[in-house]
């Protein structure tokens, strides 16, 4: 039996139990004695739950209706005591122990109080459990294209040509568009790519996608909320969705999802696709199982960006691992990233931990504050 955790369920249980009170009940007797084996005290109201001890008395094992659901895993029902609200450590109580009547009343509160509280209906949702990697892999924003120019990403000719210069700054040694060497989330649309094993966590508020990489786990809100007066930009945005049942078969099957928010520098993905400066992205998605593999799920992406002549919409692929019992990585990118950037400028440690350019010719850091050794 699941107990209410909110308050208006709190209430409604008040309630009805105060029928129960004013209920007449005999007294109990030296015969009927009991002995709480546990008393927790979280809650305004106690149920206590009667098995016989003997033939002649009653054991009671109390449990609490409280903000964290309590389950009776108990056996045969015996009788209820009710204990009224705790007012002090020599609380005094109202129990009745005899009346099948009273008994009736509290079962009756509790059934029809936790009907909003019952666990809800996975069986309404896609199953997206186990572990997922990306078909494929992550290395490319269009899995279908070769990378970098072979992407043929529609960008306009201003972010053509800062695509074209960091290209060029890569090929010497540098960057380019891309933060992630340190440490920074890849950011949406590109954590879409699958950075790691993925997990789809299903709740009946929020679906979580939860990536073990840098910073790439996300929220997607299914409540019914509206977009935020005001959001605060993160790299991975702010994303609301919802659940659509598209066959009409009584099971949801595509979750669609949008994400605005957003702050920069962020890339499509390794090659340095750039979007725009001003962050005014906007990604829909439609996350769903495949129909004729379980195993195969897809998120089709599409981009609207002040960087893109047009919407770029391109399709993810993940296939669930055969493994009951996957293995889930650890990764730190702080705790092996051996990238150092000084002045906007990058550089790199050796495996002896000395400073190295990352470019030809590239000149040392400033060392203003070092005190100079004369040899």
């Amino acid at each position: 039996m699941l107990l209410p955790t909110s308050p208006a369920s709190h209430s409604a249980l008040e309630g009805r139990l105060a029928l129960a009170l004013r209920t007449p009940q005999p007294a109990p007797t030296s015969t009927h004695r009991t002995s709480a084996i546990k008393i927790a005290r979280y809650s305004r109201f106690r149920i206590r739950y009667l098995v016989p001890e003997s033939r002649r008395g009653y054991h009671s094992l109390r449990f609490v209706v409280c903000g964290a659901c309590a389950r009776v895993r108990s056996g045969t029902f015996a009788r209820f005591a009710l204990c009224a609200p705790a007012r002090s450590q020599g609380e005094t109580t109202a129990m009745f122990y005899r009346s099948s009547i009273a008994a009736a009343a509290v079962l009756w509160a509790l059934c029809v109080t936790t009907g909003g509280a019952r666990a809800w209906d996975d069986s309404k949702y896609p199953d997206f459990s186990g572990q997922w990697r990306p078909i494929g892999g992550p290395g490319r924003f269009d899995i279908s294209k070769p990378a970098g120019r072979g992407q043929q990403a529609p960008l306009t000719p201003e972010y053509q040509a800062i695509f074209e210069a960091n290209v060029k700054e890569q090929a010497a040694g540098g960057q380019g568009t891309t933060k992630t060497y340190r440490c920074f989330s890849p950011g949406m649309p590109r954590v879409t790519n699958g950075y790691g094993e993925i997990e789809f966590v299903v709740t009946p508020k929020t679906t979580h996608i939860l990536v073990d990489h840098i910073y790439d786990n996300r929220r997607i809100f299914t409540d019914g909320r509206a977009w935020p007066a005001e959001i605060v930009p993160t790299l991975l945005g702010y994303s609301i969705g919802q659940w659509i049942d598209t066959d009409g078969d009584g099971r949801y099957d595509v979750l669609e999802a949008e994400t605005r928010g957003f702050r920069g520098p962020r890339s499509f993905d390794a090659s340095g696709l750039p979007l725009h400066a001003d962050n005014q992205t906007v990604v829909k998605e439609r996350i769903y199982i495949d129909k004729n593999d379980p195993n195969i799920a897809h998120d089709e992406v599409t981009v609207i960006d002040n960087a893109l002549t047009r919407p770029w919409t391109v399709m993810k692929n993940y296939r669930r691992s055969p493994d009951p019992y996957p293995v889930w990585s650890e990764e730190n990118c702080g705790e092996s990233n051996n990238h150092i950037t000084i002045a906007d400028e990058d550089y790199m440690l050796s495996a002896e931990g000395f400073l190295m350019p990352t470019r030809k010719d590239q000149a040392p850091p400033n060392l203003k504050y070092f005190r100079q050794l004369q040899k």
